[in-house]
Formats: C-alpha cells, sequence, structure tokens
C-alpha cells in the first residue's frame, strides 16, 4: 500500500521518489484531466480516469486540495535538483548547473500540462472551498526557489558568487529564466519554445546571472612607472 501523501510535507521533496507506479499513475490522471479541460475536477472524475477507487483516493491524498497539492508537487518535480560534489565547486560547474535547471525549468512551465494548470488555478482564485493558486504557489516557485538553494549557497561558500540575500538572488534567476515567458503562454501566445530556444534562453540567463552576482577578482592598482632620475 502506498504512503498517505496528504501527511508528507511539502519540503520533503525524497518522499516524491517513494510513490508507488500506482500513485503516479492516478497523479498524471489528474494532469490529464487538467490538460482536457475537465470541470469539476472532482474525486469521482479523477476515480473514474485513473480506475481507482474514491476510498482509495482519500486514503491517499486526503481530500481534493490533498490530491492537487500532490498533483502541483509532481509536476514541479520534473525540474531537477542539484546533485553537488563531496568537495568544492568551480565557476564550470556552477554554470551548468544554473543552465541545466534554467533548462528544465522552461522545458516544464512552456509545456501544455503546466499552462494548463496555471489556467485552472488562475480560474479558481478566490475560490472558498480551494485556493489552488497558493498551492501552485507554494509548490512550484517556491520550491524551485527550494531545490536551487543548496547550489546557490554552496556556490557563495566557495566565493564564486555574493548576494544579499538568498531570495534575491533567486528572485533574479527566476526573472532572468522565465520572464514574461509564462503570462505569454497563458495568453495564448505560441512562442515556440523548442529544444533549441530554450538551450539558448537557458544558456542566456545563467552566463546573466553570473555576470550580475559573480565574484570579480580584485585587481591591485598597478604601481605607476618611475620616472626621473639623474639628468645627463
Amino acid at each position: 500500500m502506498g504512503a498517505p501523501i496528504h501527511q508528507i510535507g511539502t519540503g520533503d521533496e525524497a518522499s516524491l521518489d517513494a510513490l508507488t507506479d500506482r500513485q503516479r499513475a492516478v497523479l498524471d490522471a489528474v494532469l490529464d484531466l487538467i490538460v482536457e479541460g475537465r470541470r469539476p475536477l472532482s474525486m469521482i472524475a479523477v476515480a473514474k480516469a485513473a480506475s481507482c477507487s474514491k476510498e482509495t483516493l482519500y486514503r491517499w491524498f486526503g481530500d481534493r486540495a490533498g490530491l492537487l497539492t500532490a498533483t502541483v508537487r509532481w509536476q514541479a518535480a520534473k525540474v531537477r535538483g542539484v546533485k553537488l560534489p563531496d568537495g568544492p565547486i568551480d565557476e564550470a560547474f556552477l554554470l551548468a548547473e544554473l543552465k541545466r535547471f534554467a533548462v528544465d525549468w522552461l522545458s516544464v512551465i512552456g509545456g501544455q500540462t503546466s499552462v494548463a494548470l496555471n489556467r485552472l488555478a488562475i480560474a479558481e482564485a478566490g475560490s472558498d472551498a480551494l485556493n489552488l493558486g497558493e498551492i501552485v504557489l507554494r509548490n512550484g516557485p517556491t520550491a524551485m526557489a527550494r531545490r536551487l538553494a543548496p547550489l546557490l549557497a554552496t556556490a557563495r561558500a566557495d566565493g564564486l558568487v555574493t548576494y544579499e540575500s538568498e531570495g534575491e538572488a533567486f528572485t533574479t534567476f527566476f526573472g532572468l529564466v522565465v520572464g514574461d515567458v509564462q503570462i505569454r503562454l497563458l495568453l495564448g501566445e505560441a512562442i515556440g519554445l523548442d529544444d533549441p530556444a530554450i538551450d539558448r534562453a537557458a544558456a542566456n540567463a545563467a552566463t546573466r546571472f553570473l555576470a550580475l552576482y559573480g565574484c570579480k577578482p580584485s585587481v591591485s592598482e598597478p604601481i605607476p612607472p618611475q620616472t626621473g632620475g639623474s639628468s645627463t
């Protein structure tokens, strides 16, 4: 029997790896329903689409809010965390990981699943029954910040970057990577985020981030050559 997902804390990323194949299939079924625009997105509709009982859904997820929270976290988990080495990191590693993270992020938010999920969150904004927007924020951008934090902290400790606060650094990186992409997608613009475009945008974001926060080597003032001396 799978873990009671609604009892898993939002910061416990490792818990997503513990999901059973059946639980993952249920979450994928929810995402498929969201993309299809199925309304209302009820537990009955999910149970039918996932070929399971409502009792199983309630046992695993607690309620609809728990189900949607797990679904948002499952979608956000497609942006992989950073595996840090045991020792210090260098600028090449930092640049490569920032770019890889940005590629994952743009690939996820640019897909029809995330666009549909964000549209549903907007449609349900202000709902007395469920604040899906809050769930998306808590398990979307906030989860991304938590996932990137170890890399930023290590880079600062190793003297590669400097910033006043981790939140400020992440907000800047968020702006460089995401920019206005999400709002344009939500409005239906065909941006054309193919793999080469994503790769270029990610590389540009990583490079610009280091240009803003990278530690510049201190350069000593040059000693002017001595002039003068005895006349002939």
